[in-house]
């Protein structure tokens, strides 16, 4: 008997160490699907203006990235926003980037070079349309603007996009009836009446270069109303991408005072290239899955990305690669 109660200790410890191997073995096969070293090299990444949502979030996820994948190196590239993003990545000069649906729908229905090779990774979160004011501007509705000085965003940026769009539905011509100016984030909230009666802006909410201004100055939102949105649809094509919304009380709160503003909403999709390698793509998929908290905790729009949405990324089809995980974590 002396003999047997070490030997039953020595089995028992062994078993016990089995179990852990075999959980250890579980959690590398979950951490790095089929055994795989994680996929390295070089891809570039076009983000946006410095002050918006897009390089933020780009800055956030190269570190993530970095994380799952230490051997991939991530270039973020600015850019003036998701004309230029959807653009870059068509004709191989980026190899991700976000984009706003309707820019991305345009470029496909202007035939732009390389679109037949646009691929969808995952649906993001929402743009808000906002139309900013100093606080005593007389400007109470978009048929206000006539005859104002209006920053209508960069030239190839998501933001001229939309802005042509309202001002041509509520009846203004962006090249005759206002003074357009090409200020963006990065520069708009700056010259708000100092050079400017208003600017559009369209992106996640909070977007930081509003949130910084609103720190120690105050403005003013215009709302965009339902009918207005329904003129904006009638104008046919990409525009199907916008839907009427508001935006809720908690964007901005020293500037909304527990009120919602009236506008309008568009998704944004992580977009790829068809020829990009599916595996690094699959992995590149679940990190930006994954990271949903970590990334969130610093940009709000984040905390929306959802794996039972990010799948429907129209009007593209999806990358082959991302195809695979959706289809590896599909219940």
């Amino acid at each position: 008997m002396s003999t047997l109660f070490p030997r039953i200790g020595r089995r028992r410890a062994l078993q016990g160490a089995g179990a852990a191997f075999v959980a250890l073995g579980l959690l590398l096969w979950w951490l790095l699907p089929l055994g795989e070293e994680p996929p390295s090299g070089t891809i570039t990444f076009s983000t946006g203006t410095q002050a918006g949502v897009y390089h933020e979030y780009g800055e956030r996820l190269r570190a993530e990235l970095a994380r799952d994948m230490p051997d991939l190196k991530v270039e973020l590239q600015p850019s003036a926003g998701s004309q230029q993003n959807v653009q870059r990545v068509a004709t191989g000069e980026a190899d991700f980037t976000i984009a706003a649906a309707d820019a991305v729908e345009t470029y496909e229905l202007a035939d732009g070079p390389g679109a037949d090779r646009l691929r969808g990774v995952a649906r993001l979160y929402d743009d808000y349309v906002q139309l900013v004011v100093p606080p005593d501007s007389d400007i109470d509705s978009v048929k206000d603007l006539r005859g104002k000085r209006v920053a209508i965003g960069l030239p190839d940026s998501g933001v001229r996009l939309i802005a042509t769009r309202v001002l041509e539905a509520a009846g203004i011509d962006p090249e005759k009836d206002i003074t357009p100016r090409s200020d963006g984030i990065d520069t708009g909230p700056g010259l708000l009446g100092h050079g400017l009666d208003a600017f559009f802006w369209s992106g996640g909410l909070p977007t930081r270069g509003l949130t910084e201004i609103a720190e120690t100055s105050t403005f003013r939102f215009v709302p965009i109303d339902e009918d207005l949105v329904a003129k904006v649809h009638a104008q046919g094509g990409a525009t199907r991408y916008y839907r009427a919304t508001n935006m809720p009380e908690s964007a901005y709160r020293t500037i909304q005072n527990g009120s919602t503003v009236a506008t309008m909403a568009v998704a944004n999709v992580l977009v790829t290239r068809k020829d990009l390698d599916p595996r690094l793509t699959e992995w590149l998929t679940r990190t930006v899955l994954d990271s949903r908290d970590g990334i969130g905790a610093h940009v709000h729009s984040a905390q929306l990305v959802d794996v039972r949405t990010a799948i429907y990324t129209d009007p593209l089809p999806l990358h082959e690669g991302a195809r695979r995980y959706y289809r590896s974590v599909k219940p």
